[in-house]
């Protein structure tokens, strides 16, 4: 039966592929819509005629589609991207949001391992430390992108479906819920998927609740970066030197870091820190900041950032907004 309600999804996004969005009023009567609700009725036993009215109240978004297709990174160079995230305002409130929730960051670099000074910087990258987490209907955007996005339709209709589940498990009324034009939700910016698997009840109140509690979103972010590699205590990316003849095919690409330190030296790239392994793997890097080219090594820390967000500028951000926090609160000001 599971085989059968996949096919049918698959068939109905290569039929709707080239096809103009339909009028409707709501998206009930997508053709999309139907077959997901069929599935989510056979595999997950949802109500049927309650799927049925949400979906007719559910509004097709073309602000939405807008923002998909354009590039994902207006700002070219890294220095120019550096000065969106990391400002006086976001290191003040940065530091602001550790002192008032110190015990919980605390707890969760205890129990997960992760930099009380990373987490607060994701979560001040995504969100603005909570205050900007997304205005637009999360079951819109994903219905949106899932049935009239057909280049990324079968993703956002996996992500529908687990929408769809997470807001049952909470007993969630999913007409109501808020989120980005991607549908990612919360302080920490999760999308349903990420939030099933890696969301936490961080204060033990018995619910898992990312969108109005800091408590649960500072133990969610801690986790979801362990789960993705995160080693406790070693260093994310070092300044690089390189020799005339490093190899620039090497540079920037978000691979997982599979050279050490000591290939990379034959290919042209060294730490300018001392004292790290032979055998740490690394990824090169290559960024024009406002003071011309800066060449840096990612090391396996940076790559787990990159899992939660795959820009090399976004993992560089989220890394030296974290350090500026720390420094900050290291002074005492703030």
């Amino acid at each position: 039966m599971r085989k059968w309600a996949i096919a049918l999804l698959l068939l109905a996004v290569s039929s709707l592929a080239a096809s103009p969005r339909p009028v409707t009023t709501g998206y009930s009567g997508h053709e999309l819509t139907r077959a997901l609700i069929d599935k989510m009725v056979v595999e997950h036993g949802f109500d049927r005629t309650q799927l049925e009215r949400q979906f007719a109240q559910v509004e097709y978004k073309q602000s939405i589609i807008d923002a998909m297709e354009r590039p994902a990174e207006k700002v070219k160079e890294w220095g120019e991207y550096r000065k969106i995230f990391i400002t006086e305002r976001r290191i003040s409130e940065g530091v602001d949001f550790w002192r008032s929730h110190a015990a919980v960051l605390a707890r969760a670099e205890q129990q997960y391992g992760v930099n009380p000074a990373l987490i607060v910087a994701i979560i001040g990258v995504e969100t603005h430390y909570g205050r900007i987490t997304g205005s637009y209907r999360v079951i819109d955007a994903l219905s949106t992108l899932a049935f009239d996005y057909p280049k990324r339709s079968e993703f956002f209709t996996r992500e529908l479906e687990q929408f769809l589940i997470l807001t049952r498990e909470q007993q969630r009324d999913p007409l109501t819920l808020t989120g980005s034009y991607a549908g990612a939700m919360g302080y920490g910016q999760f999308m349903p998927s990420s939030y099933r698997q890696y969301a936490v009840d961080f204060d033990g109140d018995g619910i898992v609740d990312i969108w109005e509690n800091p408590d649960d979103a500072i133990g969610s972010v801690a986790n979801y970066m362990l789960r993705h590699g995160w080693q406790p205590g070693q260093s994310v990316a070092v300044r690089a030197r390189t020799s005339g003849a490093y190899n620039a095919a090497l540079v920037n690409k978000l691979l997982v870091p599979e050279l050490t330190l000591a290939e990379l030296r034959v290919q042209g790239f060294a730490p300018v820190m001392q004292g790290l392994p032979a055998d740490t793997r690394a990824i090169p890097l290559k960024l024009v900041g406002d003071y011309g080219v800066e060449f840096w090594l990612g090391l396996p820390n940076f790559y787990a950032i990159t899992r939660y967000n795959h820009s090399y500028r976004y993992a560089m951000a989220v890394t030296q907004l974290s350090e500026a926090i720390a420094d900050r609160l290291g002074d005492g000001e703030g």
